[in-house]
């Protein structure tokens, strides 16, 4: 079938593809949460989740592909995601492969958006009905649960990093009838000014740590900071790569946090 993609024009699909790569670990996530595994036949190296994922070849990390590899696995379709994967897209489609770059959300409904969007590339209307009928259910209820708090959250990708009102996680951090702290700032992501963050005084620090397997070197790396910048916040902190990721497993993984973070706070 044909697509008009805004980016690299008209694409042509399979009607019904059954060799796939995904080279985004949120399309991996949700190929899997339609029931599509059996026809995936290569991923990124950051593709963890599921964990039945694992067991894929490992094609790609976000920008560097091993070209070889993929010729010899011949998909009949690959899935990116844009910005980061631009230039890796542009790459793949020069070369003659059919590849979509799915956009990335905006908020969690964008989650739910893409999920539409792959199910009718790929034929899997029904399961992604129901897969977003489930979702949502775990999500809506969530709404008003930190009504007033005021929130700042910091990922660790090598550097502190936060978010502004482009980021989906504030539209997330919204429904929450949280505020985040930098809501003003236009942009997804930036560094944090640290001052700032302390004058700012908010009610709840969320840290996205890296994602390690030891919970405790996580948490007491997380305590260290905290002591280093002589903040005295209430805070929680993920196990990493859960509230940056934009795939079907967010809501589970938000759905856990925004729980624990009304538990910390009430303590």
């Amino acid at each position: 079938m044909k697509i008009k993609h805004e980016l690299l024009g008209e694409l042509e699909v399979p009607e019904e593809p059954r060799r796939i790569v995904s080279l985004a670990p949120n399309v991996t996530d949700t190929l899997f949460a339609l029931g599509a595994a059996e026809r995936m036949v290569g991923r990124s190296a950051f593709c963890w989740r599921p964990e039945e994922a694992q067991r894929l070849p490992v094609l790609s990390s976000y920008t560097k592909v091993r070209w070889q590899l993929l010729k010899e696995l011949e998909p009949d379709l690959i899935f990116t995601t844009t910005a980061v994967q631009t230039e890796t897209t542009k790459q793949l489609h020069e070369r003659g492969y059919a590849v979509w770059p799915v956009p990335l959300p905006s908020s969690p409904w964008g989650i739910i958006e893409n999920i539409h969007l792959l199910a009718a590339i790929i034929d899997r209307v029904a399961a992604a009905a129901e897969l977003a009928a489930t979702l949502l259910e775990e999500y809506m209820p969530l709404k008003g649960l930190l009504e007033g708090v005021k929130v700042y959250l910091e990922y660790d990708l090598g550097g502190p990093i936060t978010i502004g009102r482009g980021a989906f996680m504030n539209a997330a951090l919204a429904h929450l009838g949280a505020e985040n702290i930098y809501s003003f700032k236009g942009e997804a992501y930036f560094a944090p000014d640290i001052s700032f963050v302390a004058r700012a005084n908010p009610d709840l620090a969320i840290f996205e740590p890296k994602r390690i397997k030891n919970r405790e070197a996580q948490l007491t790396t997380v305590s260290k900071l905290l002591e280093e910048r002589k903040w005295r916040i209430p805070w929680i902190a993920t196990r990493g790569d859960e509230l940056a990721h934009f795939g079907p497993a967010f809501f589970d993984y938000f759905s856990h946090w925004a729980v624990m973070s009304r538990k910390k706070l009430e303590k």
